[in-house]
């Protein structure tokens, strides 16, 4: 079982490039379970289609509807997340958090606390612990676990993913974009400051363009400074804003585009620099 974190700055992409990967692992034969860890539980969203939702954005709704159905999801919560069963204080199984979603990657959500009323940090870490609790590793049997971690900060249980025993590797995906680079150099460095002590390795970048000038340069230049490399480059693309509007991964919605073909390749570099260890 390898195991990769995924950070980056928030609204950079990674909840669709993990969703992304994870269908493209599966497709390959692997069994592959993705964990959100990110108090909006939406990681997994683009998986596990949620009919009513989704459902009622397609049956053209105004955009005031569409704004009422986005507050009455944040109201009401994801009630199979991980932490919102640890708050009901009730046992709860495997079962009642792990989701089958499309190509059947396995999904689940660490969740956190109600908005303004406790720290998603400590979520993150408790939920991750839970995982383990659980025996979700040893009833799976997952051939690789991809987190998908909320990157803007890096303390506490954010940073819970990098340390020895949980990722084996993590990946950060950043634009060009200044803030986007300053946050993926945070994550980077809090990376080294856990080398020597069996953290997590840092994989490389991914660059998700957002086509400002000079874009791949400064990416390589950051990776330079990290000691690591530019892992793979996804373009801006419409069709996955289009995949988005369907509620789908680009490779469930447009399997024959360009766009899932560069989500294949990054897929197949990850793999490589990954999984070979694992002698996959």
């Amino acid at each position: 079982m390898v195991k990769i974190a995924f950070y980056g700055k928030g609204g950079i992409g990674k909840s669709t490039t993990v969703s992304n990967l994870a269908v493209v692992f599966a497709q390959k034969g692997l069994r592959v379970l993705q964990v959100g860890c990110d108090p909006k539980a939406d990681s997994t969203r683009l998986l596990c289609r949620e009919n009513s939702f989704f459902q009622n954005m397609e049956d053209g709704s105004s955009s005031a509807g569409e704004v009422q159905l986005i507050m009455k999801r944040v109201r009401s919560g994801s009630p199979q997340t991980i932490m919102d069963y640890v708050r009901a204080r009730k046992p709860f199984g495997p079962e009642q958090v792990i989701r089958t979603g499309f190509s059947g990657v396995l999904c689940a959500e660490a969740g956190g606390p109600l908005p303004g009323q406790g720290c998603a940090g400590r979520a993150v870490i408790t939920a991750i612990e839970k995982v383990e609790e659980l025996g979700i590793y040893e009833k799976y049997r997952p051939d690789i676990v991809l987190f998908d971690v909320l990157g803007d900060v890096v303390c506490g249980g954010f940073a819970m993913p990098m340390r020895a025993g949980y990722a084996d590797y993590v990946y950060i995906l950043t634009s060009g974009e200044t803030m986007s680079l300053y946050a993926a150099a945070n994550i980077g460095l809090a990376l080294e400051h856990f080398q020597g002590r069996g953290y997590a390795r840092l994989g490389g970048l991914i660059l998700n363009r957002r086509d400002v000038p000079d874009e791949e340069n400064k990416v390589r230049a950051l990776a330079a400074e990290l000691g690591t490399e530019l892992t793979g480059c996804l373009s801006r693309s419409a069709t996955v804003l289009e995949a988005e509007e369907r509620g789908q991964s680009v490779l469930q919605a447009f399997p024959d585009s360009e766009m899932a073909e560069e989500y294949r390749m990054l897929a197949e570099v990850i793999a490589g620099q990954a999984m070979a260890p694992a002698g996959k």
